[in-house]
This record gives C-alpha cells, sequence and structure tokens, in this order.
C-alpha cells in the first residue's frame, strides 16, 4: 500500500504564504473560536477524535473501536508525560468547554536526511521533528476553517520551537488544506506485517 506523506520545510516556507492561504475562513475562524494546549484532563476528547478520524476514513472497523479507544488513551498519555506529544484543541469563544476540534504533534529526533524546500532546493535537516496527528473537527463545525487554523498554530509553534521539519499524512479531505499551508506531497511506503 502507498500513502501521501506531505513534509513541510518550516524555516523556508514564505511567511506571507501562510498568510494568504484560506485568509478569509481564518479571519473568520480566529474571531469565532479559541485554541488551548491540549492537557491530561483532555485524554478522552483526543483519543475519541482520533478513533472517530480512522472509522470516518474507513481504516478502523466498528468492532475494533473500544479497544482502540483504550489503546489511544494509554499512548497518548505516556507520550504526555514524556512531553513527546502536544497538542491543541478549539472551542467557540462563546463555549470555551465545548471542544469541536484539536490537533496535535508527535515530537521525534531524526539523523541528517535531505528534503526539498519551498524553493524546490533540497537541504539537509536532522534533529527534532514533528509529526502532525489527530487533525479533526467535529462534522456540524467542518468547513470553517478550524484546520487551517490548528495547522497555522502548529506550524507557528514548530517555529518558536527550533524545529526546522514537519509531516503529516493527509486523508483525502485534508489535502487542500495542507496545500494551501505549503505542505508537499512524498511518497511513503508502509510494510503489512
Amino acid at each position: 500500500m502507498i500513502f501521501l506523506r506531505w513534509t513541510l520545510d518550516v524555516e523556508r516556507l514564505p511567511r506571507r504564504s501562510i498568510a494568504k492561504a484560506g485568509a478569509a475562513l481564518e479571519v473568520c475562524a480566529m474571531s469565532a473560536f479559541q485554541i488551548r494546549l491540549a492537557t491530561r484532563a483532555d485524554l478522552e476528547i483526543i483519543s475519541q477524535h482520533r478513533a472517530r478520524m480512522f472509522t470516518e476514513m474507513a481504516e478502523l472497523p466498528v468492532e475494533l473501536f473500544e479497544t482502540f479507544l483504550a489503546q489511544c488513551k494509554e499512548a497518548l498519555h505516556r507520550l504526555l508525560e514524556r512531553n513527546q506529544y502536544i497538542g491543541w484543541l478549539a472551542s467557540p469563544k462563546d463555549q470555551p468547554a465545548q471542544i469541536v476540534a484539536g490537533a496535535g504533534v508527535l515530537l521525534r529526533e531524526v539523523p541528517p536526511h535531505p528534503q526539498s524546500n519551498a524553493d524546490g532546493q533540497i537541504d539537509i535537516v536532522s534533529g527534532r521533528q514533528a509529526v502532525i496527528v489527530n487533525v479533526y473537527t467535529e462534522p456540524i463545525w467542518r468547513r470553517r476553517g478550524l484546520a487551517a487554523l490548528l495547522i497555522k498554530r502548529i506550524i507557528d509553534w514548530t517555529r518558536e520551537q527550533g524545529i526546522g521539519s514537519l509531516v503529516l499524512h493527509a486523508s483525502d479531505e485534508g489535502r487542500a488544506v495542507y496545500e494551501r499551508l505549503g505542505f508537499i506531497a512524498t511518497t511513503e511506503m508502509r510494510f503489512k506485517a
């Protein structure tokens, strides 16, 4: 099975290309929603989003949902404890307790490798890499710019942290959002054990 992996050279991406991407939706989303960092108290909603995301993409059979959900809670708890998972959650400004979307990153260390940048040139990148995961918006809140707002927040955070490499796996529905934000498609293969 072949999957598309999307990558972004955070340091070389012109800041104006992010600013232009979905600007109208982003302005609307910024005025209507707030984003906060996730905590251990949010494990349930983050795990629910992850399980529902894979179910909606038809990758997780319904009969495995509860088992998957329990495993997500355990894994995310460990990752949060080790500061290897950082998450963000969005809610309407007038209802801060209602979580309507979220996204996170897994942090990992990578050895030097070549990577295409926004100019089409090859750079050598290494060190910390952020893998975007758990991008999910509740169905009735979709098409309001929340995913773009969350990804932009992640891009800004990776810059602040000095992380120069950002990757993700995109669903068919998410590809356009990531392309508008400057991600480029690469190829990746997965071994089925």
